[in-house]
């Protein structure tokens, strides 16, 4: 067994919860100077420190390990793409970095976050007509990055939902009523029905909430559960939020949503009956849908957040996508990383699901550092009701690390140890590091191209390497 070095991990956890060498060392049975040199690498973690520290901390053994630094190493090839393709840093520097030193790693990340939108900036006001509005970061890729985070688990508000929903007798099937006297009775809310494009709207003045009749049953109960989490959690809600949000920004008040989302999920999917349902299902996701009565996005969402300390569930990670490619939903519990810009990867199944929708599309996926998933995906569709009138389609993707994937029913059948059999993904094409990969759209970041007039190769950007 290979043996595990993680200091500088090991002193920002401790040094995240303002705990001294001795304090911690006293708490994990061991010396100080013995955690001191597991701090400086000089020593690697034993098994029964590793598994005290995942009680201390709260956190999956994973989070020591090498692979928790893919994507960092992958906002770093993004964030140094330049350096990267000039050849003044390589990957391994990179890889290097990012273990030894990953808040070094999260600074130079942001710092070349920082420029790439000051050059974006610089040539909107050049050229205006070329600005691209999306290409700066936004606060909704910092609402990402909140919950990433936190592992897209929220304790404090996890288990304030699930504590009111115990209080007002939360039950699969009687989710609607039970919210809607809750509304009613403690806040004098009434519902009404809505027209129109708006889902919903709540008016403070009049204490009314209007729901579209376009609504789903489980859609219904999720609207008016995030509105229940407004009324009688809006204290923690700009708590939490204010954690890494100025009050009154954009960002704050979109974190606020965020985790008012988390707590309407909470509440409607309590966290022990869901998990202890999820288990029982082996994380059949059509079970779970018919069992609590929603659909099948908000239970996958649910699936993401069940990361509570000694009550874990299998970390996943949840996207949602378009035909385009686009990713408008993104949220994870391990360290799986696409890029943030370059487009995402067309070997990876969500694609597959547009072709066959309403099937469960199962995928064993390798990531160029050798790490393999097992993802599933589904697509999905809305729509407004109307003839003509255009819907919406999303492929659902939920995944996680192929060590957990014998929990799952999906990997009935699969050889799970077979490295060969996984479908090699990347991170987009823009930083991938797969040079033979025949779908490649961009040439690979620091790597010349050998150009020659004479020779065509199915691979469309093939590499020069080193010769003698």
């Amino acid at each position: 067994m290979s043996k595990t070095y993680a200091g500088a991990r090991l002193r920002r956890l401790r040094e995240e919860r303002r705990m001294s060498q001795a304090e911690l060392a006293r708490s994990l049975g061991i010396s100080p100077s013995y955690l001191n040199q597991m701090e400086h690498d000089a020593r690697p973690l034993t098994v029964p420190v590793l598994l005290r520290l995942t009680e201390t901390f709260g956190v999956d053994p994973g989070f020591f390990s090498e692979r928790d630094t893919s994507r960092l190493i992958a906002d770093l090839r993004e964030a140094l793409a330049g350096e990267l393709a000039a050849a003044r840093v390589s990957a391994s520097d990179l890889s290097d970095l990012a273990s030894r030193m990953p808040e070094v790693a999260q600074v130079l990340v942001a710092l070349g976050r920082r420029n790439h939108e000051l050059g974006e900036r610089l040539a909107d006001v050049a050229d205006p007509r070329g600005a691209d509005p999306e290409l700066p970061r936004s606060p909704h890729e910092e609402i990402r990055d909140f919950f990433y985070r936190r592992q897209n688990y929220l304790d404090e508000t996890d288990r304030a939902a699930e504590a009111l929903a115990t209080e007002i007798g939360i039950k699969p099937g009687d989710v609607v009523r039970t919210l809607t006297d809750r509304l009613s009775d403690a806040h004098g809310v009434r519902l009404s029905s809505e027209s129109g494009e708006r889902l919903h709207h709540y008016d403070e003045s009049t204490r009314s909430l209007h729901l579209s009749a376009l609504l789903r049953p489980g859609q219904r109960a999720f609207r008016m559960a995030t509105q229940l989490a407004l009324l009688e959690y809006g204290d923690g809600l700009d708590r939490q939020a204010a954690e890494d949000f100025p009050p009154g920004g954009p960002a704050h008040r979109l974190a606020r949503i965020g985790i008012a989302n988390h707590f309407a999920a909470a509440l409607i999917l309590p966290y022990e009956p869901f998990h202890a349902a999820a288990e029982e299902f082996r994380y059949d996701i059509e079970r779970l849908t018919d069992r609590f009565g929603l659909g099948y996005e908000t239970v996958c969402h649910r699936l993401s957040t069940l990361q509570r300390p000694r009550l874990r569930g299998v970390p996943f990670s949840f996207v949602r996508v378009d035909r385009a490619g686009n990713m408008s939903k993104r949220q994870s519990a391990t360290g799986f990383h696409f890029s943030r810009s370059g487009g995402t990867c067309p070997l990876w199944n969500v694609y597959e699901a547009f072709a066959a929708p309403g099937r469960i599309h199962v995928q064993v996926a390798a990531m160029p550092d050798g790490q393999r998933y097992l993802w599933t995906a589904r697509a999905v569709t809305r729509h407004r009701g109307g003839w003509g009138r255009p819907g919406k389609t999303f492929a659902i993707g939920l995944g996680c690390e192929i060590r957990h994937a014998h929990r799952l029913v999906y990997s009935d059948g699969l050889d799970l140890d077979n490295t060969a059999a996984a479908t090699p993904i990347g991170m987009g094409c823009r930083v991938c590091e797969r040079l033979d990969c025949p779908q490649r759209a961009a040439p690979p970041l620091g790597r010349p191209l050998r150009i020659d007039q004479n020779t065509s190769t199915f691979v469309p950007y093939p590499v020069a390497y080193p010769t003698g």
